[in-house]
């Protein structure tokens, strides 16, 4: 998720998404909105003693009030992600980031934990962290002074949503904390993306439970989380059953290899590009000068071409130079995700030489994760997977 970075703690990058621009305001608003209340509340709930609640609701104070309660929210969110990142860096795992945004925190991994006992931990931290945060709130809380009005407010107020909020987290809703301690368990005795889909579907369950109660109580953020929790539930299903298929699987399994490549010259015309893309049914061609690939043109580039100037104008024209391509020796997962990142369908596949080997595309990826799921496993990587089992070991 991108965002401003407005600093490093830890060696991790703290950013801010926009939509957390828009929702610090909001919540500080709703909050101030309802000083009055909330302080009524708190007398009850905890013998806040907040004297002459209504004096709380008069000039700018309900505002001054509201926006720091917010930004105290908002900073327990932030040490709840860093309750996660930091034991996770000690069990290894690299943190990208830590951005706060529209619904809290998210904190960024750039591998997701596949033993079960990490996971666990990890996940469990962060409510933890809430929990503990909480605690200190309230322990301020109680220990201010009769008539401290705002100070009781604040920390009061901060001291219920930090606790409440690690209850909320800890419901079994996949990918939220809860549903990762749900996978965790469930991963003890079950392979790994086994376990991912039966959290992710009781996860979808809580997701349209959440929405519905949205929808008729006219809550819209907690409309916006489950649709959220749906779709990463969703969304994270698929990758790891995808990793799981491709276990084993590299970029020279699945590619298109050079001999039965496509591909064109720099000084093909477009014209000529264009009438092959329509007889060949390609909408892409690596571009080759002596064995070296030298670009990637598309059907996009040879549109930004009008078509009276086609025959003026050759490949290395309109040809994109800054590629991103991929090694023969790569997991296909990497693969993938190196699409995804990139926005492109398709890689070029090139040795140590650079030499254009093959071209591996989203389509190749996709019929080959659907012969797997359907039992079939080529003939290459079985006998691969035959080698390493019968290898010499050091037991």
């Amino acid at each position: 998720m991108r965002g401003i970075k407005i600093g490093t703690v830890l060696g991790i990058p703290v950013r801010l998404n926009w939509t957390f621009l828009i929702v610090l305001p909001l919540f500080a608003y709703l909050i101030g909105s309802q000083v009055g209340m909330i302080a009524e509340t708190m007398n009850m709930a905890l013998g806040a003693e907040i004297i002459t609640p209504g004096a709380l609701t008069e000039g700018l104070t309900p505002w001054a009030l509201g926006l720091a309660a917010a930004l105290g929210l908002f900073g327990g969110v932030l040490l709840h992600e860093f309750g996660h990142s930091i034991v996770a860096m000690r069990y290894g795992y690299e943190i990208e980031s830590i951005t706060l945004w529209l619904l809290g925190g998210l904190a960024s991994f750039t591998e997701f934990p596949e033993d079960w006992k990490h996971e666990f931990w990890i996940a469990i931290a962060g409510p933890v962290v809430s929990v503990a945060v909480g605690l200190v709130c309230f322990g301020v809380f109680a220990l201010a002074p009769v008539g401290s009005n705002a100070v009781l407010f604040v920390f009061g107020y901060l001291a219920l949503l930090n606790v409440v909020l690690a209850v909320f987290n800890m419901l079994p809703a996949f990918p939220m904390d809860g549903g990762r301690v749900l996978r965790a368990l469930l991963a003890r005795n079950q392979p790994h993306a086994q376990a991912t889909q039966r959290a992710a579907g009781i996860g979808k369950v809580f997701a349209f439970l959440m929405g519905l109660i949205g929808l008729f109580t006219f809550q819209l953020l907690l409309i916006v989380l489950a649709f959220f929790i749906y779709m990463a539930a969703s969304g994270e299903a698929q990758q790891t059953t995808l990793k799981a298929a491709f276990q084993d699987v590299t970029v020279s399994d699945v590619m298109t290899r050079r001999e039965d490549l496509h591909t064109v010259t720099e000084d093909t015309s477009v014209a000529e590009l264009v009438s092959r893309m329509f007889e060949e049914r390609h909408t892409g061609y690596p571009v080759v000068q002596g064995g070296n690939l030298v670009g990637m043109v598309t059907l996009e580039d040879a549109r930004s071409v009008r078509e009276v100037e086609r025959d003026a104008y050759n490949v290395g024209d309109v040809m994109e130079t800054d590629i991103v391509g991929v090694g023969p020796e790569a997991d296909a997962m990497t693969a993938l995700q190196t699409m995804q990142e990139n926005g492109v369908g398709r890689l070029p596949v090139v040795d140590r030489n650079e030499e254009l080997v093959g071209i591996i595309s989203r389509t190749d990826l996709m019929t080959a994760f659907n012969i797997i799921q359907t039992g079939g496993t080529p003939n290459i990587i079985s006998g691969r997977r035959q080698g390493t089992e019968s290898g010499p070991g050091l037991f």
